[in-house]
């Protein structure tokens, strides 16, 4: 079983491609949306939720909850054995390679690297917030069939 956490502030197709393709690897996947009190949220965490929840409707095996504190506490509370994170760019292993010596020192609990496909290495959450609050079309950037009535409206 895995954790796969993140504030997913919103889901993107990279998020979307990560799970899928470790999905494969388990036979339950939580997908674990983390509330960070340093920043401020564009989708409301009943939103995230409900898009995740929505994305994979149709597979059995994956769960979305929201938590707050660590991530270790997050995947022990759900009986996770280990946590999956994506990394986009060479910055991101150097922060996900730290953190996940971290965690297996504390927890036991091993971290899974899956790189992003090349196709979605250049979408992030936060540039998907910055081409919407500037009117631009972010579906290429979402999972296909996502709601983007849940998305904030732009105010002028």
């Amino acid at each position: 079983m895995a954790l796969f956490p993140g504030s997913f502030d919103p889901f993107t197709r990279g998020h979307e491609s990560i799970v899928r393709r470790a999905l494969p690897l388990f036979d339950r996947f939580v997908i674990a949306i983390g509330v960070n009190s340093d920043k401020r949220s564009f989708m409301s965490m009943e939103q995230r939720k409900t898009w995740i929840e929505n994305v994979f409707k149709d597979d059995q095996r994956v769960e979305v909850i929201a938590y707050s504190g660590l991530t270790i506490e997050a995947a022990h509370d759900v009986g996770a054995q280990f946590i999956v994170r994506g990394v986009r760019l060479i910055q991101d292993f150097e922060n996900e390679k730290h953190l996940a010596e971290v965690n297996r020192d504390l927890s036991g609990i091993e971290t899974i690297l899956l790189y992003t496909l090349p196709e979605y290495s250049h979408i992030s959450s936060s540039i998907v917030r910055e081409l919407h609050l500037f009117g631009q079309d972010v579906s290429p950037y979402l999972p296909k069939g996502a709601d983007l009535s849940q998305l904030p409206t732009i105010t002028k």
